[in-house]
């Protein structure tokens, strides 16, 4: 049975790179009908919060793809020991009593000076290593990495391709820390192989960490996982992206609080690093599942495109208003309602919406840019705007006066539908001898405070007899 998991850490909100692993777990999953395992590994902690834990849950409840199992590492802490002590056993690990913080000037260094073990640790006797744990004195569990065999650790990688290097080159790294908690490393395996998890899938950045998983799943007698590690995301600069260097952009739940879909958010990060085979960008869930393998993913890392004053990928930015554009009508609607709701137009209905929506769908990128859109529907009074704005190319303001006074009389009485409020105002600009351009333009101010506004009759129909004639007698009184 195929089985990944995405595996955070909670010392922090949810990073898009994680966000981006957990998608291609899910879809790898989905893809092969196999089972998504969601695991904190939180076994650091002095590090963990429940802030941390919260933010996120908060971004993967917000992606909204589902998972199929979830545990915790710290209440699986008698597993990782146990697996510890096991490797002790068998001779593989050692006691280190080195204090934590004391310098290193016993201790061998590789040819590139990297500590690599400690001699006088390492070739303790046993009766001197249990004589001294018994006495209380603390100590960090090691593995005793092979030495001076020429062995060579090798695994494939389903992105990165055969992958070697000398055992003699990883250091003695800790199974147990002094405090009897697991490392990373440890913990990590323990759940993998105690959890049957087939493949593991993660990023780059901890490549180099699996020839010391390899020796522990060697070690506890479990068959390793298959691996698969994911370019990096990084800034336009080259720089692997942080919140300390990069600010909040870095974070999910940044994108969804901007007004991003997640939907559009999930496909913008699945092209961070894939292609699919058709080169298709914008990609439903539904196909995005359908496609992955990991022959689309690149070797070379992902830019996430920003700057200072623009936060947002252009292509994020392009496949959320292609993905808003998608949705239908009651579902864009009722992602707009509470927006607008959190923009203060409470006198949002949920029907008045759904009449706004359809009007507004090409006007928006993002969910937010919906305020701004759409504050005349509901205003009760439009604010200030200049004059001016009534006055249609090459003309004057004796000319919108007598545009507004035309339409004022016509919409007095006309049947309040868009087809009937364009037919009747067409003939009316032919009347006059006007284009429908210097016609419809202080219409289109009086009643939507602006020239930039959403189709005019349809908006008009939306707006309501009441509410128009009493815009248009307003900008009569602007133009005195």
């Amino acid at each position: 049975m195929l089985r990944v998991r995405f595996a955070p850490s909670p010392t922090g909100f949810l990073h898009v790179g994680s966000a981006r692993t957990f998608i291609f777990n899910w879809l790898y999953a989905r893809h092969n009908g196999g089972t998504m395992v969601l695991r904190l590994d939180d076994t650091d902690v002095e590090r963990n919060s429940d802030a941390s834990v919260q933010s996120i849950f908060d971004g993967l409840l917000w992606l909204g793809l589902n998972w199929d199992e979830e545990y915790k590492q710290s209440e699986r802490l008698g597993l990782h020991r146990q697996v510890a002590e096991s490797i002790f056993a068998r001779g593989l690990a050692y006691r280190d009593f080195t204090p934590a913080h004391a310098g290193e000037s016993d201790q061998s260094t590789g040819p590139q000076g990297a500590w690599l073990f400690n001699p006088g640790m390492r070739e303790l006797s046993r009766e001197e290593s249990d004589r001294r744990a018994a006495a209380g004195e603390p100590f960090a569990l090691r593995f005793r990495v092979p030495r001076g065999q020429d062995r060579v650790l090798r695994f494939t990688d389903a992105v990165y391709g055969e992958q070697s290097k000398l055992a003699d080159e990883v250091e003695d790294f800790a199974l147990l820390r002094s405090d009897g908690m697991p490392t990373y490393h440890l913990a990590s395996c323990a759940d993998d192989a105690d959890l049957k998890i087939s493949h593991i899938i993660r990023g780059q950045d901890h490549l180099s960490n699996t020839y010391k998983h390899l020796l522990i799943f060697e070690a506890a007698g479990a068959e390793a996982p298959q691996f698969a590690h994911l370019p990096l995301l990084v800034a336009p600069d080259g720089t692997k992206l942080s919140k300390r260097r990069h600010g909040p952009v870095v974070s999910v739940t940044t994108y969804r609080d901007a007004g991003f879909v997640p939907e559009a958010f999930i496909n913008f990060l699945c092209l961070l690093g894939w292609s699919p085979k058709n080169d298709r960008e914008f990609m439903p869930l539904e196909d995005l599942a359908g496609a992955f393998t990991f022959e689309g993913v690149n070797r070379s890392n992902a830019v996430v495109n920003f700057t200072e004053d623009d936060p947002f990928d252009p292509k994020a930015v392009w496949l959320n208003a292609e993905h808003l554009r998608a949705l239908p009508i009651p579902e864009l609607a009722a992602r707009l309602l509470p927006v607008l709701h959190g923009a203060g137009y409470m006198q949002a209905t949920a029907e008045k919406v759904l009449e706004v929506a359809p009007l507004i769908r090409e006007r928006i990128k993002l969910l937010n840019d919906a305020a701004a859109a759409t504050d005349f529907f509901f205003l009760a009074q439009l604010p200030p705007y200049d004059v001016n704005e009534l006055v249609p190319p090459k003309s004057d303001l004796a000319q919108a006066r007598k545009i507004l006074l035309e339409a004022q009389a016509v919409l007095a009485t006309a049947a309040f539908d868009h087809a009937a409020l364009e037919s009747l105002l067409r003939a009316t600009a032919e009347r006059l001898g006007l284009k429908a351009g210097p016609m419809f333009t202080p219409i289109r101010v009086a009643v939507c405070g602006r020239r930039n506004a959403p189709p005019l009759f349809e908006t008009m129909h939306v707006l309501g007899r009441e509410v128009c004639l009493q815009r248009i007698a307003e900008a009569l009184t602007r133009l005195g």
